[in-house]
């Protein structure tokens, strides 16, 4: 029993001393101890020379620094190391030949592991990985990823990455992405977070990537993949994703569906932007066109996309209707634009919003019938106008306009002089005319300057015209300012009519020579100016108006009430959808956007033409704002007046004395703005459809 116990003592006694000298190999193959066949080598020996800040070696052809700080390296988290732990295969002192690369996968194992999976390591020119742990951790001077004199430190791992990515030949020898990803990272919501307000908690470049597993975005296993990403944003932004994964948007994500989108889609991956910016708002109305262009088209067509294309914030855009990330098809009952949750979603920003008024469709395509026969035939008619007046008066305007330079060229007619000495002037317009038309001008003007750049908003020049305004706010004030002002001079026009006929309805006063209205003579010498246009006869003898100034003339008479009344369906809508139904909202902003457009359009270019542009007047006919014309001209513009006049011995009625010098050159100065900011919008206009 005594010899039994004593072997067994033995032998458990050589069991412990084997394994206690194993641990002590495995000790020293770890580099805790020195080379593993070869004397241990100090720190100080090695400091000797690489303490040297001149201290270089010559590899593959470069000149490259072996200088080691030894201050920085004792602080750092390997300074209690020796130097042969990390450059094992050092045996003496001096050394030959050039120590290999350091491995640090004996003690970072699993760091190395991944790394060796990662795209840093596996892609490789000239057989060098693209980062291995010195790029990114350095060499002798690393440190612990809360001090700030580290490369991995939260406030420095972007300028750490950036040292390759914005190298321009390790951009070319790897084929990385071009540099511009990092400035936009800087100038994102997680950039602007990091560097302007110092927040640690902000993303950067290893919280969406990775640290050492970063992988290719086409790699299903990386965390920034289609796959992964909400995943991956859902570690600082856990609420978003379980509202996302409820959402059509992340029921197609959950399914596979190519189609459905991740975080990136709509934010971008490095350019993100606080959504409360205007750019930011306007990049999202893009994102969602990718995947959304029909209703992006028509939500441009309503006050929403105009205003928001301008840059007002307040105006709805997709995810205030829709919501962000919790977006529903109408049809599910939870959601925003379910019908039952319409009104409560509207009244968010319009609290008079009532189930008539937000039945209108905030997604118009009148040109289809199936959105509803009014508004597709109201549709169609403006069009159609639209074509007629342009199509007929811009054939009316190029066949006047070379029969005018012919004319001028032939010198058949002798152009009269309005400031010749001598000359008997005549009355053409009284005070009232005069002032009326001044008003139109400014109003007109006003209105235009306001009101077409939101029609075409999405231009360069709509947003210039707005910002020079000081924004939607400021022109819609002033837009509807000028509305008012329009009212105005229309109401006391109709009733200057009124009491000029002594408010009795003669048919002198309706249809004689005097009168604005249209007549049979009217046609005849449209007739017969066809025929002067193309030399098939002589030029027709005018009275006191024409029919081109009767149709301009109506083309504001006209313009008034459909602009004006389409314009307070728009202004006022919760009241007159109280009796009215909430389609006339869409029809009102039909007919209000296209009559204002044929209204600009035809005043200044048509309009302009006949009164200014031909060459009998140009640049600049006065008449309107004098009041007054030579008598010579008026024989020769309306000799069938002229001849009336002289009939009924009333010719002298009209005679008056010339305009003063200042009356002239006011007249003069004033025209010529109006007709220069006409022609600039219009010419924008024209700019816009080309």
């Amino acid at each position: 029993m005594k010899t039994k116990a004593l072997k067994t003592l033995v032998t458990v006694a050589l069991l412990a001393t084997g394994l206690y000298l194993a641990g002590s190999g495995i000790r020293a193959q770890k580099g805790s101890a020195g080379p593993a066949n070869g004397p241990a080598l100090g720190n100080g020996e090695c400091l000797a020379c690489h303490s040297d800040p001149q201290a270089v070696k010559e590899v593959d052809g470069r000149t490259t620094s072996v200088y080691v700080n030894e201050t920085v390296f004792g602080e750092s988290v390997h300074g209690s190391n020796d130097c042969v732990s990390c450059h094992r295969d050092i045996r003496e002192y001096p050394h030959e030949p050039i120590p290999q690369k350091v491995s640090c996968a004996g003690c970072h194992d699993s760091s190395s592991t991944e790394h060796a999976t990662s795209i840093h390591a596996s892609t490789r020119v000239g057989g060098k990985a693209a980062a291995d742990c010195a790029d990114c951790h350095g060499s002798h001077e690393i440190f612990r990823p809360d001090d700030h004199r580290s490369r991995i430190n939260r406030f420095r791992i972007a300028e750490t990455c950036a040292g390759c990515h914005t190298d321009e030949k390790v951009i070319s020898d790897y084929g990385l992405t071009p540099a511009h990803f990092v400035q936009s990272y800087r100038n994102s919501a997680h950039g602007k977070g990091m560097f302007d307000a110092g927040l640690s908690v902000s993303a950067t470049c290893s919280d969406c990537h990775g640290a050492h597993g970063v992988r290719a975005k086409a790699d299903p296993a990386a965390a920034t993949s289609p796959v992964n990403l909400p995943q991956t944003c859902s570690r600082c932004h856990a609420g978003i994703l379980s509202d996302f994964v409820k959402s059509a948007h992340g029921k197609l994500w959950q399914s596979g569906d190519n189609r459905g989108p991740d975080c990136a889609t709509c934010h971008n991956s490095h350019d993100i932007k606080p959504g409360s910016l205007v750019a930011a708002q306007r990049e999202m109305l893009n994102q969602c066109a990718g995947c959304h262009t029909e209703q992006t088209v028509t939500y441009h067509l309503t006050f929403h996309g105009k205003a928001t294309n301008l840059g007002m914030m307040a105006a709805a855009k997709c995810s205030d209707c829709h919501t962000a990330h919790l977006n529903l098809p109408a049809s599910d009952p939870l959601s925003t634009v379910a019908p039952a949750n319409v009104v409560a979603t509207c009244a968010r920003c319009h609290a008079e919003a009532t189930a008539t008024l937000v039945s209108f469709n905030p997604h118009p395509q009148p040109e289809k019938r199936e959105e509803g026969l009014a508004t597709h035939y109201v549709y169609a008619f403006m069009k159609w106008l639209l074509r007629g007046v342009f199509g007929f008066f811009g054939l009316h305007t190029l066949l006047w306009f070379q029969r005018s330079l012919v004319a001028w060229w032939r010198r058949e007619e002798r152009r009269p002089v309005p400031d010749e000495e001598g000359q008997q002037w005549v009355t053409r317009f009284v005070g009232t005319h005069r002032l009326t038309h001044v008003v139109i001008v400014i109003s007109f003007l006003g209105l235009a300057f306001t009101g077409i750049p939101l029609h075409f908003s999405s231009s360069a020049w709509g947003g210039c015209f707005t910002a020079i305004l000081g924004g939607v706010e400021v022109s819609r004030f002033f837009h509807r300012f000028w509305a008012v002002v329009t009212f105005g001079y229309a109401v006391g026009h109709v009733y200057y009519i009124l009491r000029r006929s002594g408010f009795r309805w003669t048919w002198r006063n309706l249809f004689g020579p005097d009168s604005i209205a249209v007549r049979k003579q009217d046609l005849v010498d449209l007739y017969r100016n066809c025929r002067y246009f193309l030399y098939l006869g002589p030029k027709p003898k005018f009275d006191r108006w024409t029919y081109w100034e009767k149709f301009d003339y109506y083309a504001v008479f006209w313009g008034v009430p459909v602009i004006g009344i389409s314009g307070l369906i728009l202004w006022f809508p919760w009241f007159f959808t109280s009796f009215l139904p909430g389609w006339a909202l869409n029809v009102a902003m039909i007919v209000h956007g296209e009559e204002a457009l044929l209204a600009v359009g035809f005043i200044f270019t048509f309009h302009f033409f006949h009164n200014h542009l031909r060459p009998e007047n140009f640049p600049m006919d006065t008449v309107i704002f004098t009041g007054r014309m030579t008598l010579t001209r008026f024989i020769e513009e309306r000799p069938a007046e002229y001849g009336r006049l002289l009939r009924e011995r009333r010719l002298e009625e009209i005679f008056a004395d010339p305009p003063t010098p200042f009356a002239r050159r006011l007249s003069f100065w004033f025209g010529l703005a109006a007709l220069l900011t006409g022609l600039l919008i219009v010419g924008a206009i024209f700019a816009s459809l080309w």
